[in-house]
């Protein structure tokens, strides 16, 4: 189903869609978080990324309580950008030889996921409360405040320590 799908007619199926779209977004990311605490050299960026794992899981785990109480079948949808920004960090990963540089990439590409977690939580909360589910905007607003906090915590591991190595 595409973005502009016939199948998608109504706010709840464009709310539907969405959360299918993030629940398969999480997962790849929970894929791809174990390489990127493989790649990373400084301990506190392994820290951050192996506590990001943990904080996915549970974002799942939530997830799946929100397709429960919306009384959807739990499945994910192809998400073609999750996929690509996890392939360019991939690929951009790969051709950094400087280790110091390289964390300096993983947390640029780290924070580009975190933007479009941020981005799709953000709205999932507005429509599911103009939906009047404001018990699913809760779940999804725990998930979008642990994604907004991830990306400032990598922000100031930047600034303060990780890219002052790499330059």
């Amino acid at each position: 189903m595409g973005w502009f799908s016939k199948d998608i007619a109504t706010m709840d199926d464009l709310f539907v869609h969405t959360l299918r779209d993030i629940y398969y977004a999480e997962n790849q990311i929970k894929k791809a978080l174990p390489d990127m605490v493989g790649k990373a050299t400084s301990p506190e960026l392994k820290r951050g990324f192996e506590n990001h794992l943990r904080e996915t899981e549970g974002q799942i785990t939530r997830l799946k309580e929100v397709f429960r109480l919306h009384g959807v079948e739990e499945k994910g949808v192809t998400c073609p950008a999750i996929d690509g920004i996890l392939d360019e960090a991939n690929e951009v990963a790969g051709e950094v030889e400087d280790k110091q540089v390289l964390d300096a990439a993983l947390i640029a590409a780290a924070q580009a996921v975190e933007h479009y977690e941020i981005t799709r939580y953000g709205t999932l909360v507005a429509w599911a409360k103009q939906l009047g589910r404001n018990d699913c905007a809760s779940l999804l607003k725990q998930n979008l405040d642990e994604e907004a906090s991830t990306d400032e915590k990598l922000t100031k591991l930047a600034l303060d320590a990780i890219n002052r190595r790499a330059a």
